[in-house]
């Protein structure tokens, strides 16, 4: 097929585009690279530089593409809440976008990446994509909106929609920004580098980690897959680990002494968020391969950040 992704060189993005292409197929990348980096996209991979919200752009962009991946967002919860406008902008306003952009080029698949954080503070866990969205976030909430947008435009216009809620990714060359890093990999460097491991809300709080590679098979699945149009799915490891546990299994892997350090004055977030993945297993034979301690081992021994540290 000819595919385009958006945020396409991005932590997720990259790894998708590449598997795509070595599955055979024409694959097109657009990212403006606040986040993204074209170097981990194969050269044979087609990258242009630009907003999702640029319709002339896209409008060139679709032309014979069967099928789009819809990754490009603003990600950061904690950024979110700093920047709402900017999160609708990008998140539900790039979509809303895309959508119109597909119906002008004739686009019939959408496979839209949402997150695990529309669902928030449920009273059971695992979550199914049948409980009612509770986000605490304006980045829950953007996705959540942006899902709204893709289901009905898909169900006006007649393109096929796929919406995947994903959870914790983690993974080698996950980015490790200064501010508002993702947990695994601060935890990795600061356990290697002697430095102390913030420990938010008690660390009690029990999160879905799952591999990158897990993740982009259900991705990859979800672009040929029968009879999953309108559908919702999960995607994630369905298990729980809780932040203390990710730190004690941490430190067993790196062999080395952790400083905790907790911080009661902030919140850890939604108390437990842990996917429900049958309906992922169903319709798109989805199987998750890495556990959390075989994915930590990968990323201490397949990315140069850590093997420095580890020297």
């Amino acid at each position: 097929m000819n595919i385009l992704i958006t945020g396409g060189a991005g932590f997720i993005g990259s790894a998708l585009a590449n598997r795509l292409l070595l599955d055979g197929h024409t694959v097109r990348v657009l990212d403006d690279l606040s986040a993204g980096n074209p170097d981990r996209l194969h050269a044979d991979i087609f990258f242009t530089r630009g907003d999702v919200r640029d319709k002339p752009k896209l409008w060139r962009l679709l032309k014979r593409v069967d099928c789009v991946y819809h990754l490009a967002a603003r990600v950061s919860v904690p950024e979110s809440i700093l920047y709402p406008t900017e999160y609708n902008d990008t998140n539900v306003g790039g979509t809303v976008a895309l959508m119109e952009a597909m119906r002008d080029a004739g686009v019939q698949r959408v496979v839209f990446a949402s997150s695990g954080a529309i669902y928030g503070e449920q009273p059971r866990s695992p979550v199914a994509e049948d409980f009612s969205p509770k986000p605490t976030s304006p980045y829950g909430v953007s996705k959540l909106s942006a899902e709204h947008y893709v289901s009905t435009i898909g169900r006006l216009w007649g393109i096929e929609t796929v919406i995947l809620r994903i959870f914790n990714t983690f993974g080698p060359d996950q980015p490790l920004p200064p501010e508002h890093p993702p947990v695994i990999p601060m935890m990795l460097k600061q356990a290697l580098g002697g430095g102390s491991i913030p420990i938010y809300g008690g660390g009690t709080q029990v999160r879905d980690f799952v591999f990158i590679d897990d993740v982009i098979d259900g991705l990859a699945a979800a672009g040929t897959a029968r009879g999953v149009s309108r559908h919702i799915i999960n995607i994630g490891s369905g298990q729980g680990t809780s932040v203390l546990m990710l730190a004690e299994t941490i430190g067993a892997l790196t062999d080395h002494a952790l400083h905790l350090l907790p911080v009661p004055s902030e919140s850890g977030g939604v108390s437990r968020l842990v996917a429900d993945i049958s309906r992922a297993e169903t319709l798109l034979g989805y199987a998750p391969q890495v556990s959390l301690a075989e994915g930590l081992s990968l990323m201490m021994t397949h990315d140069p950040r850590f093997l420095r540290l580890k020297v």
